[in-house]
């Protein structure tokens, strides 16, 4: 785990929804290269778990490689056996994040009320997602962080894109999880450099 990712806010997970094995690593490159440094492979996607572990050899030494929608303890497990050292959940599940944090991962577990974000953290989340962002809307997260027991970062995903990022960011978050923003199934390496460049620049600007 490269703990350095973590300490530079705001951080940006970038999620390749619909990756294929075979192409993992080539877009996780050119992530890299558009300056990202956090990657999840969403288990819904064509044979997930091979992906992951693709872009855990091609880059592991480079990047902080996980999966998202992860559901289950069965599944924490398979991310851990395919290299991966972030688990991120749309929903908020005791059992999964302390799975998570019994095999030394990060947990990421999804919130949207207040009552789950403070269960996240006594249960062991190192962030919170707070999901779907654009449900909850921008003055959540800033009145949120108000009354958390401890200071957590807090990741806008779903609904932000690169007209948003920076309403999003001055309204507290300290980071996204992007995944149209920065990567689309059939974009060439290119075009996902040049997208992830963007939203490095924009978050630069605030």
């Amino acid at each position: 785990m490269h703990k350095e990712d973590f300490l530079k806010l705001p951080l940006v997970v970038a999620i390749i929804r619909g990756v294929k094995p075979e192409e993992a690593a080539d877009v996780a490159l050119a992530m890299y290269e558009g300056g990202l440094r956090i990657i999840e492979v969403p288990l819904n996607s064509q044979e997930a778990i091979k992906s992951i572990k693709n872009i855990v050899s091609a880059l592991g030494d480079k990047m902080t490689v996980g999966a998202g929608t992860v559901l289950t303890v069965d599944q924490v497990n398979k991310v851990k056996d395919a290299g991966g050292e972030i688990v991120v959940s749309p929903n908020m599940n005791p059992r999964v994040i302390e799975e998570t944090k019994k095999l030394k991962m990060l947990s990421c577990p999804g919130i949207m009320t207040v009552t789950e974000a403070i269960q996240a953290i006594e249960y062991g989340a190192d962030l919170l997602k707070v999901f779907p962002a654009d449900v909850v809307g921008l003055g959540f997260i800033k009145a949120t962080k108000v009354i958390l027991p401890q200071k957590i970062p807090m990741l806008a995903v779903n609904g932000v894109n690169c007209s948003n990022i920076q309403d999003w960011l001055k309204a507290g978050a300290d980071g996204f999880g992007l995944g149209s923003a920065v990567y689309s199934p059939g974009a060439s390496p290119d075009e996902i450099s040049q997208k992830c460049k963007v939203i490095v620049e924009l978050l630069q600007k605030v």
